[in-house]
This record gives structure tokens, sequence and C-alpha cells, in this order.
């Protein structure tokens, strides 16, 4: 069985990586990492033109309806470019809730207007600091009003609307849906919130009694948001392994060009045997997520276990060759100057989207026993 992309697919990577390197330069990502807006404006419009956000989304919702191997193929070379632009929020997330759990009148209200980028969407889940579950979630709607607090929420300071868990009555025994949020009504305050990577845009949402529609008809959230995760897992996973191998090209270039010694430090073995590592992984992660986007693009049954291993390799990989990017080019590699922070930065918020490494590697062994079990 081949797993490779076409070569239309590979086309549309190389068209992908043109428009990135002339619109989403460093200049671009840097402008975000000095200001206070969290994205930058002219490339989401620009990314929005050239139709990436229709990708994945059928044609009788206004999108392109190519699949998920062409949105992986885009991913990753959103990740390459660090592209500061709430593509995943609107896409992974707000559209595959939509899509996965919407009645046919929310998709055809929805999802035009996020291909044409008249609303951004994002997911507001989480409550602080843990592991999301449905325990954990406080936020409560009564008689279609909500309240609560969401944090963080990425893009939250720039989001048009959201998907938001909450319970549908008090008390702990009352079950979590999910509803979507108007997020321009009165009672809704956006606080931005600070992270470790400044180019992504992250708030605290606080709702005060906002009137909420639920998402399609459901009695129960968490199958809807584990399938969904399971989906954004693959394309968060193509992200990081566009940046781990863009880290790993900065090295390598790096290494051959700086002399020490009267040589290229990159002939110097301890070097040799780090970027080895580094290609290592990143050819390791790069193989899980190729299973696993074949795994998503086919709806397969074991696209649980495949994101959750693509998932936990690529955050590794990133987070490796990131580290280590800044090793190879040494006293520099520290300096605010330098762009090897910026992929340090974006390899760590990355590695906490959908719940962090520890939470993909339960879900693995979860995966992984059931298998054996069966």
């Amino acid at each position: 069985m081949n797993f490779d992309f076409s070569e239309e697919q590979k086309e549309l990577r190389a068209h992908a990586r043109r428009f990135l390197e002339d619109n989403s330069s460093r200049e671009v990502v840097r402008a975000v990492l000095n200001g206070s807006e969290g994205y930058h404006d002219a490339l989401w419009r620009a990314v929005v033109d050239i139709g990436f956000v229709g990708t994945a989304i059928p044609e009788e919702y206004g999108g392109l309806g190519l699949g998920y191997l062409e949105l992986c193929v885009i991913a990753e070379e959103l990740g390459r470019s660090l592209a500061p632009v709430p593509f995943s929020s609107s896409v992974y997330l707000a559209a595959e809730f939509l899509l996965a759990a919407g009645s046919e009148e929310q998709k055809q209200a929805i999802l035009p207007r996020i291909v044409s980028g008249e609303a951004i969407g994002t997911c507001a889940l989480v409550e602080g600091v843990g592991a999301l579950s449905p325990d954990r979630i406080g936020a409560l709607v009564v008689g279609g009003r909500l309240t609560g607090v969401k944090l963080p929420v990425t893009d939250g300071t720039i989001a048009t609307f959201a998907i938001v868990a909450a319970r549908s009555g008090e008390g702990s025994a009352s079950p979590v849906l999910l509803y979507i949020v108007d997020l321009s009504q009165s009672g809704v305050a956006r606080e931005p919130v600070s992270t470790i990577d400044l180019t992504r845009g992250h708030a605290r949402l606080r709702f005060s009694a906002v009137p909420v529609e639920a998402l399609g008809d459901h009695t129960d959230a968490w199958p809807i948001v584990e399938r969904v995760f399971d989906r954004a897992a693959v394309l968060f996973a193509f992200e990081q392994i566009g940046g781990a191998d863009r880290a790993l090209e900065m090295a390598r270039d790096y290494a051959l060009e700086r002399r020490a010694f009267g040589r290229q430090i990159g002939s110097f073995q301890a070097l040799k045997h780090m970027l080895t590592d580094m290609y290592v992984s990143t050819a390791l992660a790069r193989a899980n997520a190729y299973y696993a986007a074949w795994a998503l693009s086919t709806d397969a049954v074991d696209l649980p276990q495949a994101a959750a291993a693509a998932r936990v390799s690529a955050t590794q990989a990133y987070q490796h060759c990131a580290k280590n990017n800044i090793q190879v080019h040494g006293g520099m590699g520290f300096t605010w100057e330098f762009d090897c922070h910026l992929f340090y930065r974006r390899s760590n918020l990355l590695a906490l989207n959908l719940g962090g490494l520890a939470h993909w590697e339960d879900r693995l062994i979860a995966q992984l026993r059931t298998e054996i079990a069966a």
C-alpha cells in the first residue's frame, strides 16, 4: 500500500509553499510577535482568497470539496511558515464540529461564511489548567443562556463565533452539550491572554447569560469532541512536521555555513549526531502522520489510534528539532534577532493544543490495549 501523496497533491504543496514564502515571511511573523493583534489580517485575507480555508469543506457549503489529504498538505506548509492566522481554529475545529454534529441549517448558514472569511470560528472547551474531561466543565446553560468562563481560547480575541461546551442544566449530573455562541453579543467579555507564542492570539472569554444555540441534536457532547479532536490531531501533526522540517533545515544550513577552528561546524561529530537525531525524529513523525492522513481521508476504524500515534511522534519531533536548532546556532540562537525562538515557541504552543503530550500518550496506550483485548 502506497501512503505517499499523489503528484497533484505534491503540486499543491509546492504551490502552497511558494504562496506562503511570498506572503508569510519572517517580517510578517515578527510584526504579529511585536504587535497586539494576535494574527496578521492581510495574510489571513490572502489565505481566504486563495481558497485554502475551503479545502476540505464540501462544495454544497461553499468549499472546494478536495479532501483531507489536501488539507494535510496545506497544514504542513502553514506550520513550516509559522503562519500567524486563525486557520486551525476555524478549519480544524469550528468547521469540523459543524460538519460532525451541526444541523443542515447550521451548516448552510455558517460554513459558507467560514469559507469566505466572513466568519472566524474557535472552540471554547477548557476552563483553565488541567486535563480536558467532562467533569471539569463548569459553564452552564439555563433557559438557553450561557454563563461561565473559558480559558484559554485560541483566537478568542478575533473570533466571530465559538463552539462551546457547557452543562445543559444545574448539577454535576447534567449532561455536557455543545453550543454555538455569537461572540458579538452583549454579555461576552474578551480578555487577551499571553502565551509562550505571541504570534497566536489567545483570550479568556466570560459569558454572562448569553443566548446560545445548541449544535445539532445530540445528548452527549463527549463522543463528538473525541471524534473531532482525533481529526484535528492529524492536521496539527502535519503543522508540527512542517515546523520540525524547517527547524532541521535551519540547523543544517547554519552548520554548513558557520566555521570554527578552520572547518565547518557541521563536520564535528557531536553536531553530526545531533542533526542525525533530528532527521530521524522527523522521519518517524512523518511516517506516523502519513498513515494517520490515510486513516483520516478514509474514515478508517483505526483513526483514533493512528491520530494518537501521529500526534505523539509529531509533538516529540517538533520540540526536539526546535530545541536542537537553538543549540546548533550556539549563543546567537538564543537571541531575539535570530528566528530559532519563533519555532521553539510554536513547538511548545502546538504541544498543548487539544491536550498535552501525556493526554495523547494515554490515548494511544488505551487504543492499543483495546486492540489487543479484541
